[in-house]
């Protein structure tokens, strides 16, 4: 299913999260790249080149490691959304080291309830294959999809039922992710 963006709509693309590989993955699915940052842990500002390529892209970096500071980093993706960027959150916020989609973390929720954006659940195969987590190694060659699911309005949901729009998000993710036997 394509992407299809309302106009004066905020949006929030979430996705599993296996490898690297799947932000290259991502930007080849969505139809307005040039409009798309994503919240990356503060740990990848440290590389070299990428984190040179991640802060001149302005994507936002989170300190997971300390509340106020990722606080601070959801008020910078306020005012992003609030210029017409999407925001991509992983919402397990770290790759799965074994496949599995791991438990979701509450703040990139709580950001699209605050901003009643549009969640768009992707859910992303194969990208484990063309770039194990914790290497660097390409493996070419391999078979990737993104699955697009329906869009969840979060101007439905109030933060008391957060825990409801997580598992809906989780659900979805899950179904379309799930690898072709």
């Amino acid at each position: 299913m394509p992407i299809e963006l309302e106009s004066g709509r905020s949006y929030i693309l979430m996705s599993n999260h296996q490898s690297y590989y799947d932000i290259p993955l991502l930007y080849m699915t969505i139809p307005d790249k040039a409009n798309l940052r994503m919240i990356a842990k503060k740990e990848l500002y440290r590389i070299p080149l990428w984190g040179r390529g991640l802060k001149t892209a302005e994507f936002i970096s989170i300190d997971r490691s300390d509340h106020e500071k990722s606080m601070e980093s959801m008020e910078a993706a306020k005012e992003k959304m609030k210029s017409g960027i999407m925001i991509y959150v992983a919402p397990e916020g770290t790759r799965s080291r074994d496949g599995k989609l791991g438990e979701f973390k509450k703040g990139g929720f709580l950001l699209a309830i605050q901003t009643e954006s549009i969640i768009i659940p992707i859910g992303l195969r194969g990208t484990e294959k063309a770039m194990p987590p914790d290497t660097w190694d390409f493996s070419l060659g391999q078979k990737l999809e993104a699955h697009v699911g329906t869009p969840i309005d979060t101007a439905n949901f109030d933060i008391e039922e957060r825990d409801t729009l997580m598992q809906e998000v989780r659900t979805q993710i899950l179904a379309l992710s799930k690898k072709l036997e």
